[in-house]
């Protein structure tokens, strides 16, 4: 099968583009002659002028002629510019983004072998649906609330170190992480380290003991005890919070954006637009939902938990299936209650684990 014109690798996640694009390079750049016969470009740009010096060098870099007469090996890395951001769109970025089609256009695979890796990218703009058409062509990821590319590449991690990772281990790892694949990747490294040997699964219990939560994380643990109704271990894992030295307000947090998500999910399934089954919720009757409610959303797509569809899929099946959704009545009265204890919190600063304590025997008694 004859090379493609040049290769293209996009998607929303730029760790996983840059990696896919440094074993294609390495692949296809592995009969390189010289080390003169690669080169690589950086593709960020912060403003117009970055854009133009990024094509520039490009244009440059594929019109030079091997130094041994050679094929020349070209990456046009990281590239950032084809994005819907203020720079991306700007008419300068445009023209250079044109500019750039017509360099690929009349590039000679014989002579270069030309792989530009880009994210995010934006798939409204003719230059994407230009690109999506050609030979060599990839993108990398899923719609928005579909982990698959994200248990794709823990799954690979985990088999390259002789081990297997539990379903259920799986979904926790990534919402402790907040999809961040960098993290992914290295905890899933560590967790397979301290098992040490070939044939070990990681579980849910190494995952909860072993993975601390990341940024604004879901703090599992009191989430869960207060979500399942169990007055004693939401008390316990309260008092374990606190006396790691923890804060109140992350807590309080944790619990206002979960209660959203399941005033939301339990709409939802009572109106009959999704169904939750054994494998979690119907990925279709999802989809159906979501383009029927997008007008309310007016079109956003960062992750928020006022807005059920820039969920992870897996996260909410677990969510919905954990157990039975308390009443709406009971989740409203739940975020009244969770309002007053950020009041309160004002009022004795130094008492917080005195008011969570109060917030959860109301709640839960």
């Amino acid at each position: 099968m004859a090379d493609p014109t040049f290769h293209f690798i996009c998607g929303g996640d730029d760790f996983l583009v840059g990696r896919a694009g440094r074993e294609l390079f390495d692949r296809v750049s592995a009969d390189a002659t010289d080390d003169f016969s690669r080169e690589v470009i950086n593709g960020q740009a912060g403003k117009v002028d970055d854009v133009e010096a990024a094509v520039n060098r490009f244009r440059d870099a594929v019109q030079t002629l091997s130094l041994f007469g050679g094929r020349r090996y070209v990456w046009l890395k990281d590239v950032n510019f084809f994005a819907d951001t203020q720079t991306g769109r700007a008419e300068g970025t445009l023209s250079q983004v044109e500019a750039l089609k017509e360099i690929l256009e009349k590039t000679d695979p014989e002579h270069t072998c030309v792989l530009i890796t880009a994210a995010p990218i934006d798939r409204r703009r003719v230059f994407y649906k230009w690109v999506e058409k050609t030979d060599g062509f990839q993108f990398l990821g899923g719609e928005a609330g579909d982990s698959s590319a994200l248990e794709a590449v823990a799954l690979a991690e985990a088999r390259a170190f002789g081990v297997g990772i539990d379903p259920g281990a799986l979904q926790m790892l990534i919402g402790k992480l907040r999809g961040n694949t960098r993290l992914l990747v290295e905890e899933v490294r560590k967790l397979a380290t301290y098992l040490g040997e070939d044939g070990a699964t990681i579980d849910e219990k190494l995952v909860a003991e072993m993975v601390p939560d990341f940024g604004e994380g879901d703090f599992f643990e009191a989430a869960d005890a207060f979500f399942s109704g169990d007055l004693k271990w939401t008390l316990d894992a309260l008092h374990r919070h606190f006396f790691a030295g923890g804060d109140a307000r992350p807590v309080l947090s944790s619990l206002q954006n979960r209660n959203r998500i399941l005033i939301q999910l339990k709409v939802l399934i009572e109106s009959g637009e999704i169904r939750v089954g054994q494998r979690g919720i119907d990925k279709s009757g999802f989809d159906r939902a979501a383009q029927a409610h997008a007008d309310a959303f007016g079109g956003a797509t960062e992750k928020s938990a006022a807005n059920v569809f820039t969920q992870n899929l897996w996260y909410l099946g677990k969510l919905a299936s954990q157990s039975k959704l308390p009443a709406l009545r009971r989740m409203i009265d739940n975020q009244q209650e969770f309002m007053a204890a950020f009041t309160a919190l004002l009022d004795r600063p130094k008492e917080q684990e005195e008011v969570l304590r109060d917030m959860a025997v109301r709640c839960l008694a």
